[in-house]
């Protein structure tokens, strides 16, 4: 029997399926990948170093939907209002993988070079270097909560009778639809302010 045309591996079919297993069940396994691509499991290993390896190739993948250009805009917060828009954006689209990659450290080096540029247009602005870091990981924070909470119910809270909660239930039904996509627009509305307040206050 001849060998195929096109390889069963290469890393990009890896990460690929990976990313078709996290989307369907929130994980994935170099065994599981190895069978969806009718590979044995040690070939996976030929092309990629472990698991952790995946991971990494699965944050490049992801963040490669990132719009680079947004931190291109001026003034400095209109590049992080639509850097924040984008990155939520990327991982919106994927929201299950977003636990695996906030307990494994940013290796990729297209990802770390977005990171890089951020941190220099935040330089640029005037920001103290000590405050630089808390910014990013803030609005992080923000970004990929916000991502997570595209993806859950709507109705995060079931109200019963054992436990009446008329106020609650009045804010709930004022809220309407939309609320994951309101929260995030609190939070990056909140986050910008403070940014601006706190240059204004180092550049006097």
């Amino acid at each position: 029997m001849g060998r195929p045309r096109t390889p069963l591996l290469d890393r990009e079919r890896i990460t690929r399926t990976a990313l078709q297993l996290i989307d369907e069940t929130g994980d994935f396994s170099v065994p599981q990948i190895a069978r969806r691509l009718g590979a044995q499991t040690g070939s996976v290993y030929h092309h990629v170093e472990g698991r952790d390896g995946i991971v990494e190739l699965l944050r490049e993948r992801v963040c490669a939907a990132i719009d680079p250009a947004t931190l291109d805009l001026t003034p400095w917060d209109a590049a992080v209002e639509a850097w924040a828009r984008s990155y939520r954006a990327a991982f919106a689209a994927h929201p299950r993988v977003i636990p695996l990659l906030m307990t494994s450290p940013v290796r990729a080096p297209r990802v770390l070079e977005q990171y890089e540029r951020a941190v220099g247009v935040l330089l640029t602005a005037g920001f103290d270097r000590a405050e630089i870091m808390p910014l990013v990981i803030a609005l992080e924070n923000l970004v990929l909560g916000s991502a997570l909470d595209l993806a859950a119910p709507e109705a995060m809270w079931e109200l019963t009778d054992r436990a009446p909660t008329p106020r609650l239930a009045d804010a709930l039904a004022a809220v309407g639809d939309g609320r994951a996509d309101r929260a995030f627009e609190v939070g990056l509305t909140a986050f910008l302010n403070h940014a601006r307040a706190l240059r204004e206050n180092q550049s006097r």
